[in-house]
C-alpha cells in the first residue's frame, strides 16, 4: 500500500517535524488545530479545526471525522494527546484508517505501567521492585513500608514525568499519594498509582526499538536522559557515556525481546533505570508506545529518519535495514527550550514572542515564530536545539554555541540555564544521574546584567521624541542645567535608577554612579550602546512595558520597578498580596475569606502547563480570597490578600 495523505493529530513542533518528512516523501499533510493554536499550520497542506480549546486534540470522534472529511488514508498521532490511546487505534481501524503506530493490543499491554511491569516480569526480564496491580492508598502505604524510602510514586497511565513524586520520608507518603492521584486523574483520566524503589544514583537510559508487520525487530541504540527535572527531560544524548559496547548490545537485545513479547511494530522506546555505580544491573521502567520527543538524537547518530520509517511500516513495508546494518556514528545532544524562569524555581512563563530567531549551526525543531502566543494550555516546551559532532565534548560545545545564537524574546526561557548546564564540569565529565540537574539548579544564578544593558533597556523604554515643539521633546531643556529622564528598572532581583540626558542620549548615570558619556541607537530588533569607552551591540525589543536585551552572554528582561514603599520597622505591617507568577487555572483554594493563616501556609494551587504550583501566605494574618477553583488567571493577577492581625494595645502585628 502506498500512502498519499496523512493527517497529523497533533500540534506545535512535532506537527511541523512530521509534516517535513511527509513533504520529502511526496505525501499530502493534513493538520488539525484549535482556536488560537495555529503556529504549525503553515507547514501542512491543509487543516481542519477541531474546536475552541485544547480538548479538541483528545476528541477521538472529531479527529476521525477530520480524517474522513479530508480523505486522509492514515493518521500520525505524534506524541502526547491520543498517541498512546488504544481506543483511538481501534477507532481508526473501525473507520478504515491506518494508524501510524503499534497495534492496540501492544498499546494495551505497555500503555499501563502496572500491566507493562507485570508483562515484562512474566517474560523474565528485570523490573524495579515495587507494587503490583491497582492498589488503594492503604495498600500502597503498606507496600511502601516494605520497600522502604526513598521511593517513587507514579501514575499508572500517562507519562512525561507528570504526577510523579519522590518520597524520601515515609511520613509524607499519604499527602504525596493524594496529590499524585489528583494530578493523574486530571491529566490522564485515571488515578491508579504504583510505588517503586528509587535508586540512590539512578541513570535514565532508554533504547529505541523498531519493528515491522513481518516480524522483524531492531534497536537503534540508546539515549541518555538522566539530565531531568521533576522527571521531565531537559538534555538528551546519544549514545550514553556510561554504556560499554557489550552493555549496549545486551540492553538492546532486552529491549527488542520486550517489544517482541507483546507483538510490537512501529517505533517504540523501552526505558530502563540503572544504578550509576553498578550499570550492569538495569531494570525495565516503562515502554513508550510512540515516537519520543528526543527522537532527533537517534536520527543524528544513525542517519535514519524515524518518521519516514514509521510511514513505511504503517504502509506494510519491511524495515529498510537489518540490525547488522545499523551503525552509530559520533555523538548527538538535544536541549529542550522551555517557557520557564529558572531564577524563580522554574515557574512557567508566557506572553507574546516579540522576536524568534534560531541558530544556523544546529537543527532546531520548533513551531515558534515572532508573534506566537505562549499560554498555559499546553506543555511549556518551545523548541528543541539538536547538534551532532564527532565526539561528546565537541557536541556539548556545539550545543552551547547554538543556544548562544538562539533568540526568543518577549517570553522568559531556560536558555541561559541550559548553557550553564552543558558547560558544567560534572556534566562534561559524563558522571551524571537523575539528581544532578536539581543540584546544579540550586546553585544557579542567571548572568548579571552589565551596566550597558541597563542603559540599553532604559533607552528602549524611553520611547520616541514627540514631533514638533520643544515641549514635546526629551532633551530635558530648561533654564539652567538640563533635566535627566529617570527610569527605575528591575532586571531579575536587581533594581537600579537609570538617568538619561539628551535627545539623542549623550550622558547616563546608573544608581549612585557618576554621569558617564554615552550614546544609544535603537533600531528594529537591535540596539547599540557606547558606554565607558566601549561599543556594545545586542538583539533587543520592547514588548509592552518591558525591554528585552540579548547577546551571546545572556538574555535580560527589564521592566519598570515599583517605587519603594515606606515601611515601619516593627514587623509585617503591610498586607501580604499573593499574585499568580504564571498564567494558569486555579485548582485548589485552601482557605476562605476570613480564615486566619500562618506564614507559609498553602493558600492557592495554580496549574500551569500541566504542573501544579502551590502559592503560600507571605505573612501570618487573615485571608481575603479573590479567586475560586476553576478560574483562569493571568500573570501577576491578585489571588488572595493576607491582612496582618494587629495588637490593638501596641499597634503591632
Amino acid at each position: 500500500m502506498t500512502l498519499q495523505s496523512v493527517l497529523i493529530a497533533n500540534r506545535g513542533e512535532i506537527a511541523v517535524r512530521i509534516a517535513s518528512t511527509l513533504r520529502a516523501m511526496g505525501i499530502r499533510s493534513i493538520a488539525v488545530y484549535t482556536d488560537g493554536d495555529t503556529d504549525h499550520l503553515g507547514s501542512c497542506d491543509t487543516a481542519v479545526r477541531l474546536g475552541a480549546d485544547s480538548s479538541g486534540y483528545l476528541d477521538i470522534d472529531a479527529i476521525i471525522s477530520a480524517a474522513k472529511q479530508t480523505g486522509a488514508q492514515a493518521i500520525h498521532p505524534g506524541y502526547g494527546f491520543v498517541s498512546e490511546n488504544a481506543d483511538f487505534v481501534r477507532a481508526c481501524q473501525t473507520a478504515g484508517i491506518v494508524f501510524v503506530g503499534p497495534p492496540a493490543e501492544a498499546m494495551d499491554a505497555m500503555g499501563d505501567k502496572i500491566r507493562a511491569k507485570d508483562t515484562v516480569a512474566a517474560a523474565g526480564e528485570p523490573v524495579v521492585p515495587g507494587s503490583v496491580g491497582a492498589l488503594s492508598d492503604a495498600e500502597l502505604v503498606f507496600t511502601a513500608e516494605k520497600i522502604g524510602a526513598p521511593l517513587i510514586i507514579k501514575p499508572s497511565a500517562g507519562g512525561g514525568g507528570k504526577g510523579m513524586r519522590v518520597v524520601h520520608d515515609l511520613g509524607g507518603i499519604s499527602d504525596a499519594l493524594v496529590a499524585s492521584r489528583r494530578e493523574a486523574a486530571a491529566l490522564f483520566g485515571d488515578d491508579t498509582l504504583l510505588v517503586e524503589r528509587y535508586l540512590a544514583r539512578p541513570r535514565h537510559i532508554e533504547v529505541q526499538v523498531f519493528g515491522d508487520t513481518h516480524g522483524n525487530m531492531v534497536h537503534l541504540g540508546e539515549r541518555e536522559c538522566s539530565l531531568q527535572r521533576r522527571h521531565q527531560k531537559v538534555i538528551e544524548e546519544a549514545p550514553s557515556a556510561l554504556l560499554t559496547p557489550q552493555l549496549r548490545a545486551a540492553m538492546g537485545q532486552t529491549a527488542c525481546q520486550i517489544a517482541r513479547s507483546v507483538g510490537y511494530f512501529g517505533a517504540g522506546t523501552v526505558e530502563f533505570i540503572l544504578d550509576s555505580d553498578a550499570p550492569e544491573s538495569y531494570y525495565f521502567m516503562e515502554m513508550n508506545t510512540r515516537l519520543q520527543v528526543e527522537h532527533p538524537v537517534t536520527e543524528m547518530v544513525t542517519g535514519i529518519d524515524l518518521v519516514q520509517w514509521q510511514i513505511l511500516v504503517a504502509a506494510g513495508e519491511w524495515l529498510p535495514l537489518s540490525q547488522e546494518q545499523i551503525v552509530l556514528s559520533g555523538h548527538a545532544v538535544e536541549a529542550r527550550v522551555y517557557a520557564e524562569d529558572p531564577a524563580r524555581e522554574f515557574l512557567p512563563t508566557g506572553g507574546t514572542v516579540a522576536l524568534a530567531r534560531f541558530s544556523g549551526t544546529a537543527r532546531t525543531d520548533t513551531a515558534l515564530a515572532t508573534g506566537s502566543v505562549v499560554g498555559s494550555r499546553f506543555d511549556p516546551m518551545l523548541a528543541k536545539v539538536i547538534v551532532h559532532a564527532a565526539d561528546r565534548d565537541t557536541a556539548l560545545a556545539e550545543v552551547d554555541r547554538a543556544l548562544a545564537e538562539t533568540r526568543i524574546l518577549g517570553v522568559g526561557t531556560n536558555i541561559d540555564f541550559l548553557r550553564a548546564l552543558v558547560t558544567n564540569p560534572v556534566v562534561m565529565s559524563g558522571d551524571i544521574d537523575t539528581a544532578l540537574l536539581d543540584k546544579i539548579a540550586a546553585e544557579y544564578h542567571p548572568p548579571a546584567a552589565p551596566p550597558w544593558v541597563w542603559v540599553a533597556a532604559s533607552a528602549l523604554l524611553d520611547g520616541q521624541s514627540g514631533a514638533g515643539t520643544l515641549w514635546d521633546g526629551k532633551s530635558g531643556w530648561r533654564v539652567g542645567a538640563h533635566a535627566p529622564r529617570a527610569h527605575r528598572l528591575r532586571i531579575g532581583d536587581s533594581t537600579e535608577l537609570v538617568r538619561l540626558w539628551g535627545d539623542p542620549v549623550t550622558e547616563v548615570s546608573i544608581g549612585e554612579g557618576d554621569r558617564t558619556p554615552s550614546r544609544v541607537h535603537c533600531a528594529t530588533a537591535e540596539v547599540s550602546v557606547e558606554f565607558a569607552g566601549q561599543l556594545h551591540r545586542a538583539d533587543a525589543v520592547r514588548s509592552d512595558a518591558a525591554a528585552w536585551v540579548a547577546t551571546g552572554d545572556g538574555t535580560w528582561h527589564a521592566d519598570i520597578a515599583p517605587e519603594p514603599r515606606l515601611r515601619h520597622l516593627d514587623g509585617d505591617d503591610e498586607d501580604g498580596e499573593i499574585r499568580s507568577s504564571m498564567p494558569g487555572v486555579v485548582r485548589v483554594v485552601s482557605v476562605s475569606t476570613g480564615t486566619t493563616v500562618e506564614r507559609e501556609a498553602a493558600v492557592v494551587v495554580v496549574e500551569a502547563m500541566k504542573m501544579e504550583h502551590t502559592l503560600r501566605a507571605p505573612i501570618a494574618g487573615t485571608a481575603t480570597v479573590s479567586v475560586a477553583v476553576g478560574d483562569q488567571v493571568a500573570v501577576d493577577q491578585l489571588l488572595a490578600t493576607i491582612h496582618p492581625n494587629t495588637n490593638p494595645e501596641k499597634g503591632k502585628p
